[in-house]
């Protein structure tokens, strides 16, 4: 059980009070990592215990297994959960019959019936083709969903800080989803302001850059076939940057390495990079995965932990201008 106090941040305009380190749940799908039934109830119960109450998954994660472990996981935890879910990247029917209200609205129908309730806290487009998120119908589609009762809240999940500008102005976007981390510092300049202004709340997924900036792989680290960080770690089945920030891998390896030695002492590299994040109040969650007890432990630490020195952020900013922009693969 958590004895530290528990630092929560309210998502946006959302009335809700979210303890800062959420939880990101690919993992849950077995899509990337062999997480078991047994392994996934420890993990999501271990989270809640450390104060998580924000968790984050999408109807893709596994077809729909990460979603339904956590519908169980839910049927006997007595604490408040909030629950983000994604659509738009289901396989089936896929793209272009997934952009459609029927689709969508079947997509976020299952959702419901595997997370086991009768409303989703926020539902998220998922990483949608750009040409899709811009079109007009996809907000009144949104609506129309949250009018029926079937959604509480709608936001968005991007893939650059342009689409997030774009998303901004559209009525009702409740949360923006970014990639925001030491290795990807670009959301700084202008948008996690912007957003706070607006009260649209801030979730940040991969703060660890597919684990990279946990410090704990070498260049000689083997990923499992299924898992992304093997098979596409050169963007071969989806944007590049969703996969160790869009760094190769072994410049990513480099580049942590050099990052080890701005360190504090009794301070690891996950929480050194966990706490970056969180010092920035434009921040309202963030979504670190973790395959194991040990590790739920050590990300929700990172809250614990004092703000990062003005000089420690001066350096590692330098760093990134230095060291990392020149290296980011896609658009971001």
């Amino acid at each position: 059980m958590r004895t530290a106090t528990i630092k929560k941040r309210r998502l946006g305009s959302i009335d809700f009070q979210a303890f800062e380190v959420g939880l990101g749940t690919w993992q849950l799908g077995s899509d990337w990592s062999k997480v078991d039934d047994k392994s996934s109830q420890e993990i999501l119960a271990a989270a809640v215990d450390q104060g998580v109450n924000f968790l984050d998954t999408a109807d893709v994660y596994g077809d729909g297994l990460s979603e339904e472990r956590i519908g169980k996981f839910l049927k006997r935890c007595k604490e408040e959960v909030f629950v983000a879910t994604k659509f738009g990247r289901f396989p089936h029917p896929g793209w272009p019959k997934n952009f459609s209200l029927y689709s969508i609205q079947t997509h976020i129908e299952n959702s419901l019936k595997r997370l086991g309730v009768e409303a989703l806290d926020l539902v998220q487009a998922h990483c949608l083709p750009e040409d899709f998120l811009k079109k007009p119908e996809l907000v009144e589609w949104l609506k129309i969903l949250k009018k029926q009762g079937k959604i509480k809240n709608y936001g968005m999940s991007v893939e650059t800080v342009e689409q997030a500008q774009y998303c901004l102005e559209l009525e009702g976007v409740s949360s923006l989803q970014i990639v925001f981390n030491i290795f990807r510092q670009n959301p700084i300049a202008g948008l996690l302001d912007k957003a706070k202004q607006k009260g649209v709340a801030i979730i940040v997924r991969l703060p660890l850059a597919s684990g990279l900036l946990s410090g704990k792989f070498s260049k000689g680290t083997e990923f499992d076939e299924e898992d992304h960080r093997r098979y596409n770690c050169d963007g071969q089945y989806f944007n590049v940057g969703e996969t160790f920030s869009g760094i190769p891998f072994p410049k990513g390896v480099d580049l942590v390495e050099e990052l080890k030695a701005l360190v504090s002492p009794g301070m690891t590299m996950t929480q050194m990079a966990l706490r970056w994040i969180l010092d920035f109040d434009g921040v309202s969650v963030i979504i670190p995965g973790a395959t194991s007890v040990k590790q739920v432990v050590e990300n929700t630490s990172a809250s614990d932990l004092p703000a990062l020195s003005e000089g420690l952020h001066q350096k590692i900013q330098e760093f990134y201008q230095k060291k990392v922009v020149k290296h980011i693969r896609g658009k971001f």
